[in-house]
């Protein structure tokens, strides 16, 4: 009897201690990359189709025009909620205490919600102001590495002091490389996944066009902190503004 109540005992601290390091564990790193339930997505794009119905407009805060595109279009789920268009607020939506903005891209001509991951848009972030300050403490130099692209360049984080941080794609899931352009702007490299994403395509974009755009157009997720790419000699390259 001793035994089975021990035994029992056993397993209710082993349950504990599984649900407490879970709870001490940081939120953004558990669903780092989780992806919402499609269903979740379809709902608020079906919600924005029908609220551009009915008033003309779309459902988006507003923004500085310098915005990033696919930072720019915040859902404004309060106005959503004010006009009775939503009941609630996806789970896994910023304004819910998720780890994703919901964005709508092509607002001029077919609007589309897509998702922006906030854990990597923050470790971008984290990493920016890393390399600022460095950059402010040796005299604006910076922690550039080896050249990717014309203008960028990866990052020596044995330089910086600091651990690369894992970035990994929401298109692939593979690791991304961070990356520096002549003025400290800290990117993302794509250029791995589009050259994936092209090598499924029939038809081979124009020279002016951007190459994210075949990264968003089949896939519910914005590429974060990207730079602009274009096919160069039959390889997507960064451009530098």
């Amino acid at each position: 009897m001793r035994g089975t109540r021990s035994a029992a005992a056993a397993i209710v601290m082993l349950c504990m201690a599984v649900m407490l390091s879970g709870c001490l564990y940081p939120k953004d790193r558990l669903g780092q990359y989780q992806k919402p339930p499609k269903d979740a997505i379809m709902n608020v794009q079906a919600v924005i189709d029908q609220y551009q119905k009915d008033t003309g407009l779309l459902p988006m805060q507003n923004s500085e025009a310098s915005t990033p595109i696919y930072e720019k279009f915040k859902v404004d789920f309060d106005k959503l909620q004010r006009m009775g268009y939503v009941s609630t607020v996806p789970e896994t939506a910023f304004e819910k205490g998720g780890s994703y903005y919901y964005l709508i891209i092509n607002e001029d001509v077919e609007p589309t919600v897509k998702l922006m991951n906030l854990v990597v848009y923050q470790q971008l972030n984290d990493l920016q102001a890393s390399i600022k300050a460095y950059s402010d403490a040796h005299s604006g130099k910076l922690p550039a590495s080896t050249e990717l692209y014309p203008g960028f360049s990866t990052i020596d984080f044995k330089t910086l002091d600091e651990k690369e941080p894992d970035l990994r794609s929401m298109f692939s899931g593979s690791t991304l490389t961070p990356m520096l352009d002549a003025k400290g702007t800290v990117y993302l490299d794509y250029g791995p996944d589009i050259m994936q994403a092209l090598s499924k395509e029939s038809k081979q974009p124009a020279a002016s066009e951007d190459l994210r755009d075949v990264l968003v157009g089949n896939s519910d997720f914005v590429p974060v902190k990207s730079p602009v790419y274009h096919l160069v000699n039959g390889e997507p390259q960064a451009a530098s503004k």
